[in-house]
């Protein structure tokens, strides 16, 4: 019976996309609502941004998440930088994780992440790509971090 190698438990995250305004913040967010008594959770952004944007605090709520109060950072503002994981979700992140990895032991995974700011239309149509980005995450961090742990059989 051959042996599966398990990944290594992860105790900090940092997920990373290029404003941090939208989809590091989601991600995040998912995560340290699920995980985030067992495992640090971070995000930053490659450039600055001024605030959150509000349709992820709208899309975000209906799941019971509150990220009202996030506060947008770039890499540069982090106050912690050593990570287990750093998951990036658009290639400028991506970029800018392996750009780290130089300096720091951690491994980068890339999730491309649609930026549902580039859908034009009402705020149904908004409201409903940023769903889209939202559940497509909250797949993403269930597979890679299942919430139980038990033995497989």
């Amino acid at each position: 019976m051959a042996h599966v190698l398990q990944p290594l438990p992860v105790g900090s995250v940092l997920f990373a996309c290029t404003y941090n305004m939208i989809r590091s913040p989601m991600a995040a967010g998912l995560l340290r609502h699920f995980l985030g008594h067992k495992i640090f959770v971070d995000s930053a952004g490659v450039r600055d941004a001024d605030e959150i944007d509000p349709f992820v605090v709208a899309v975000m709520e209906e799941l019971g998440i509150d990220l009202s109060r996030h506060v947008c950072k770039t890499f540069e503002e982090l106050e912690d930088t050593s990570f287990d994981l750093i998951i990036s979700l658009s290639p400028e992140a991506q970029h800018r994780a392996i750009e780290m990895t130089r300096t720091m032991a951690c491994d980068v995974e890339f999730w491309p992440t649609f930026d549902p700011t580039l859908v034009d239309g009402n705020r149904h149509a908004m409201l409903e790509a940023y769903r889209k980005v939202r559940d497509g995450l909250l797949e993403r961090v269930k597979e890679r971090f299942p919430l139980s742990r038990g033995p497989s059989v």
